[in-house]
């Protein structure tokens, strides 16, 4: 399980898992040098017993494969669907055997629900805007491909 997290207050949850249930998790954060990650990685890869990994959301650097996870738990949401997505494709990497599931906890009645409001207002823009996926630039023609990259000189 991938708990996200947007801010080092994470390390205070870490602390909490622990007391609770006797294993304090892995925490990567931006922090954590390189060696160090991809240590976390493989032992998160390897190591069944453990449990839950927490990652602070922008941290981890380009690359992170945390496939192992089949759970992405979104604990503070974020004002941008596309760093979300960036946290769930985390677990939606190649080896990755498992369905992932991802959840975002939002407690009702609150400014969490004004932000998953506005989330899914933007995600919505997005998807007018661009179609599904990235599929429509496959569309286009030799013509608007060229007017589309070609810079004009103001």
């Amino acid at each position: 399980m991938l708990i996200v997290t947007q801010s080092r207050g994470g390390a205070l949850l870490r602390g909490w898992l622990g007391e609770r249930y006797g294993h304090t998790p892995q925490f990567l954060y931006g922090g954590v040098v390189r060696k160090k990650r991809d240590d976390m990685v493989v032992h998160l890869r390897h190591d069944r017993t453990e449990q839950v990994f927490l990652l602070l959301l922008k941290g981890g650097g380009t690359g992170l494969n945390l496939a192992a996870a089949s759970s992405v738990i979104h604990f503070y949401l974020t004002w941008n669907p596309a760093v979300e997505a960036q946290a769930n494709d985390r677990a939606y990497r190649i080896g990755q055997r498992s369905h992932v599931q991802v959840h975002r906890l939002i407690t009702e009645a609150t400014f969490e629900e004004r932000i998953n409001y506005m989330i899914k207002g933007k995600s919505e823009l997005a998807e007018l805007a661009v179609g599904t996926g990235e599929q429509w630039i496959g569309d286009l023609g030799d013509h608007e491909l060229r007017s589309l990259f070609t810079l004009n000189r103001a």
